[in-house]
């Protein structure tokens, strides 16, 4: 029971999220900045379509180029470890299977220069008639070698009814640091089907794919309908409250700038620094779990008419730096990667981790993770508590004996808290 209990901890607590995870979305042109995808109307919204419904998705991005191209996008249907299925694109589009990006509009009222690109998907044109997962990719001039970004989507057709809660582990050494998901599922319009083999679930914690948990086997199967309810899965940490950035107005500099330089063309703005925090209480706060909102308070519409500033962060440690760990920046911005361009680098003459980011004006978390040189060890530097507000998305998958991509069938977010107070600010 003890080696059971301490490697359930190991596994949880020093999760390393995986390069298949860390590479699905890609953006190759660093001229590319601020791209989104969501839910339309709400910027912290999984980028997830109702199938055969109204509902919309909202891609945007900005090109530093600031002159007018020929963007195109197309969608590339993905099992649920979103590797692309083997079917003609025919087969799950009706319609176009590529379309050109033709909203766009230079920028307005900024010191930077870009042109901010938009589009609401699907487009009548070009329509998903399957569920599952998808990739969409953006590439220049309709050649789909000249790939820019892509971006993760789901396309869901709702058949499961699915039930959940967050509660504690009983395991004693993650009870008060780590959260739980117990839930069931119940399929709907399936007749029959063998649990183990055909039905997945995945399960995301706010929005993210890189730590997302996998291939999770239902304790119990009754009919048609499945619950996980085992003491050792869905087991993830519990974090802390994000660190905020408000850079919503670049005249009104908020509590977390240091100093700004102002330029003729640019601004820039020195943050102050972040310690370590894995030692400090919990204090509930209201934040965006991870995730930015693009917003400003000084003009009518902040996809074209907000400002980028160089941003710089800092991060102290309390000991001296260990020359086998590295610190990392992350947040929804970086997409939680861990690749050079948001590694820290120690600073002698400070005697700080520092790194920066370009960013455009809005409300931003972000935190910091520590991970060895050999990638053997992944610890957030927040530190863990059960109490922490987090939200949880369960995605339900099934494929049938004659399918050739996992469908999409259930999808239910739920949230570890029920008494936070909302936004005050």
């Amino acid at each position: 029971m003890k080696v059971f209990v301490a490697n359930v901890c190991l596994l949880f607590c020093f999760y390393i999220p995986s390069a298949f995870s860390q590479n699905i979305e890609t953006n190759l042109q660093p001229k590319i900045h601020t791209i989104q995808l969501y839910a339309y109307g709400n910027q912290q919204g999984l980028p997830v379509y109702l199938l055969n419904s109204s509902e919309q998705l909202f891609l945007s991005f900005d090109d530093m180029d600031a002159n007018v191209k020929s963007y195109y996008y197309t969608f590339v249907l993905c099992d649920y470890n979103w590797k692309p299925a083997n079917l003609n694109p025919f087969d799950y589009i009706k319609g176009f299977t590529q379309n050109r990006i033709t909203t766009y509009r230079y920028s307005s009222l900024a010191l930077t220069r870009y042109t901010h690109y938009e589009a609401r998907l699907p487009e009548k044109n070009s329509v998903p008639t399957r569920s599952g997962n998808y990739i969409l990719k953006v590439y220049l001039d309709g050649d789909t070698s000249k790939l820019v970004f892509t971006k993760q989507m789901m396309v869901v057709d709702a058949k499961t009814t699915i039930n959940a809660t967050v509660v504690q582990p009983f395991t004693p050494q993650l009870f008060t640091t780590h959260q739980k998901i117990r839930f069931s599922a119940q399929i709907n319009g399936i007749n029959s089907f063998s649990a183990a083999q055909q039905v997945k679930v995945v399960i995301l914690q706010n929005n993210r794919w890189d730590n997302a948990l996998r291939d999770i086997p239902p304790t119990f199967v009754r009919g048609n309908t499945l619950e996980y309810n085992s003491e050792n899965i869905a087991i993830f940490p519990g974090g802390k409250e994000w660190r905020w950035l408000d850079l919503r107005s670049f005249r009104l500099q908020s509590d977390r700038v240091s100093r700004g330089e102002y330029h003729k063309n640019s601004t820039e703005f020195f943050l102050k620094p972040d310690i370590d925090r894995s030692a400090a209480k919990y204090l509930y706060f209201p934040d965006y779990n991870g995730m930015y909102n693009i917003t400003t308070y000084e003009s009518i519409n902040p996809m074209w008419q907000s400002d980028y500033a160089k941003i710089h962060f800092s991060f102290v440690m309390k000991e001296a730096p260990d020359p086998n760990e590295n610190i990392f920046l992350i947040g929804q911005f970086t997409g939680y990667s861990l690749d050079d361009k948001w590694k820290m680098k120690w600073n002698e003459e400070s005697g700080l981790f520092e790194t920066d980011a370009f960013l455009k004006q809005g409300y931003y978390n972000y935190g910091y993770a520590s991970v060895d040189k050999n990638g053997q060890e992944y610890r957030l530097l927040e530190g863990n508590y059960w109490e922490t507000e987090n939200s949880y998305t369960i995605l339900v998958y099934y494929k049938s004996l004659s399918d050739r991509n996992d469908q999409l069938i259930g999808i239910s977010q739920i949230n570890s808290r029920t008494d936070r107070p909302g936004f005050s600010f």
